[in-house]
């Protein structure tokens, strides 16, 4: 166990590994972060586990304990109920524990997103959040550190603990903010929808293919083709523990759905496909395929319609973002959070009745602040107009205008 501070230390030992549960396990709230090397890997490797609670910061050298037995101590900490685990944009964190704990930590705080929910901005960054909330301008320099080498300088260990040390009074900052503008129930909807869709992603590899940059473009059929294309690669990657993209390029992938050769001489045709990959696994590439060609019409995954929205659509879309901006601003909060582009299109278009349409703005939170206002803005209810005077927007019925 290196010494960095009195109250921070480097954990390299069982012995010290046991003695940061022994202080770690009476905290009600914990700040928690990890580096990692995702470049080589399907699963990252993880590298460190920064940790920190009231009187105590650590940073855990997780290669040298990972098979120690207080690490299952360690894991079950972490997903301890009582303990609130506090993360900044948290998502890829999360996964990692998720994995090497088995399950997924709760309960959680995402200070990222709760930044969002009280006027910080979207996908605001660490560093940004800590100097504006405390004053503090973080140290840089190692951004783009190689974890995986050791000896850790002590410079590279006081930059990853300063990704946990900060963590706990931004914390209480943002709960406090939270609290007086009345939103903590909206950020544990959004923690909630997080929750959701980590383990969505976990459970359904199917779905990965929606994740591709093109699969929308394709047919319904060859878009089923991708899907299982996509599902075989992400259980070929897991596997070899490579990169997707070692097994197989997403680009290549959105091909051979389009053209699905049927022959290794039509696959080694292929551009892209690497005659290694072709040789190790060409077979069940045009298993994959043909199973997929044959599922019936009923299975085929649905494809958004792939059309130019009209002018006067475009127009209503750009009135209901600028309701939107106008909404978030009065509220202080990222209108990115509220409603996406994709939201407000589906409004327009409204291809099914408003109470059977699943998009997020029309649920929880959402609804309440903007979405009844956009729906009454569709359906003439309420009437929009600039204020001459201020040059902001203003809405009401045509009788108060």
């Amino acid at each position: 166990m290196a010494t960095l501070e009195p109250d921070q230390t480097f954990i390299t030992s069982d012995d010290a590994l046991d003695a940061l549960c022994d202080q770690l396990i009476h905290s009600s709230v914990i700040a928690i972060d990890t580096e990692f090397m995702g470049e080589e890997h399907f699963i990252p490797r993880l590298e460190l586990i920064q940790v920190a609670a009231e009187g105590v910061a650590a940073v855990i050298d997780f290669p040298a304990v990972q098979e120690a037995a207080p690490m299952a101590r360690f894991w079950e900490i972490v997903c301890d109920a009582r303990i609130e685990k506090v993360l900044h944009a948290g998502r890829q964190d999360l996964e990692l524990f998720a994995h090497h704990a088995g399950r997924l930590p709760k309960p959680f705080f995402d200070t990222q997103i709760a930044a969002a929910m009280v006027g910080y901005g979207a996908q605001t960054a660490y560093a940004n959040l800590v100097q504006r909330v405390q004053g503090v301008k973080l140290d840089k320099a190692h951004t783009f550190t190689n974890w995986s080498q050791r000896p850790l300088s002590r410079e590279q260990l006081v930059y990853a603990l300063d990704d946990v040390t900060f963590l706990l009074p931004v914390h209480r900052h943002l709960r406090q903010k939270l609290s007086v503008m009345g939103r903590s129930e909206w950020v544990d909807e959004e923690f909630a929808r997080l929750e959701v869709s980590l383990g969505a992603q976990a459970r359904d590899p199917q779905e990965r293919y929606q994740r591709i940059r093109g699969w929308d473009s394709l047919k319904p059929r060859a878009a089923g083709v991708l899907r299982d294309l996509a599902a075989w690669r992400e259980g070929e990657a897991r596997r070899r523990n490579v990169p997707r993209g070692r097994v197989m390029r997403d680009e290549v992938l959105v091909q051979l759905a389009r053209q699905t050769p049927r022959t290794l001489d039509q696959l080694r045709g292929m551009r892209g496909m690497y005659s290694s990959e072709v040789e190790r696994n060409g077979q069940a590439l045009l298993a994959t395929m043909q199973q997929a060609l044959a599922r019936p019409e009923s299975e085929w995954p649905e494809v958004p319609r792939d059309r130019k929205p009209d002018p006067e659509s475009t127009g209503v879309l750009e009135l209901l973002q600028a309701v939107l901006k106008s909404r978030a601003s009065v509220e202080n909060i990222a209108p990115t959070l509220i409603a996406t582009t994709g939201d407000l299109q589906a409004l327009v278009e409204r291809a099914s009745p408003v109470e059977e349409m699943d998009i997020p703005v029309l649920r929880g939170w959402r609804r309440q602040l903007v979405g009844e206002t956009l729906l009454s803005v569709l359906s003439g209810d309420l009437k929009v107009w600039i204020d001459p005077q201020l040059g902001k927007l203003r809405f009401g019925h045509l009788d108060h205008a």
